[in-house]
């Protein structure tokens, strides 16, 4: 039993469209049929020069040193669990310590004494040694230096081959890369044309 009427109708656009871009097919050569071209853009790679390297390190530490520290912390809060409680305690309490300052900066957002004249990276980094003081003293020293020199060359490697999705849209140069911009570059590169 067949219902009619139901759904919706779709009807062709009066105006005439531009035939479709086939540059992104290739045809293949035994049988003529077109296959779809891939191209495999990656945000990782060997950098050129030490310079390279070390520019690239810079960007990366300022742009993602809350996500390399949150790994080293990580890496750090395991190597603790089996043996040193008090350790593992201490840095956890430190890190509630941090969470909070950082929630107060966000809820005072337009104070002056806050932002201006306490440096959250100063605050921060008397955290982070105060916290890494503590382990030591705690008798997980060990725990500590092994944990920095494991992860270290790993955040090392990481920061000095990762381009960023920007570089990696800019060294593509083709149409279908621009998919990899954020939006908000779109939007405004759309604009300006």
């Amino acid at each position: 039993m067949a219902v009619a009427g139901y759904g919706t109708i779709q009807q062709r656009a009066s105006t005439n469209t531009p035939p479709a871009d086939d540059s992104h097919l290739a045809a293949s050569p035994d049988d003529g049929s077109r296959t779809p071209k891939y191209h495999l853009a990656s945000p990782f790679s060997i950098p050129s020069s030490t310079e390279a390297a070390a520019l690239r390190i810079a960007r990366s530490l300022t742009q993602y040193i809350l996500h390399y520290t949150h790994f080293v912390w990580i890496v750090l809060f395991i190597t603790l669990i089996p043996e040193r409680k008090v350790a593992l305690i201490y840095m956890v309490i430190m890190t509630y310590v941090a969470s909070l300052y950082l929630l107060v900066l966000r809820t005072f957002p337009g104070s002056i004494f806050l932002h201006k004249f306490i440096d959250k990276r100063l605050v921060l980094s008397l955290l982070v040694i105060a916290t890494m003081v503590g382990i030591i003293f705690n008798g997980a020293a060990l725990h500590l230096l092994v944990t920095l020199a494991a992860t270290t060359p790993l955040v090392l490697v990481h920061a000095s081959m990762w381009i960023g999705e920007d570089a990696m849209v800019a060294a593509a140069g083709d149409k279908e890369a621009a998919d990899f911009l954020p939006v908000v570059q779109q939007e405004s590169q759309q604009g300006s044309r």
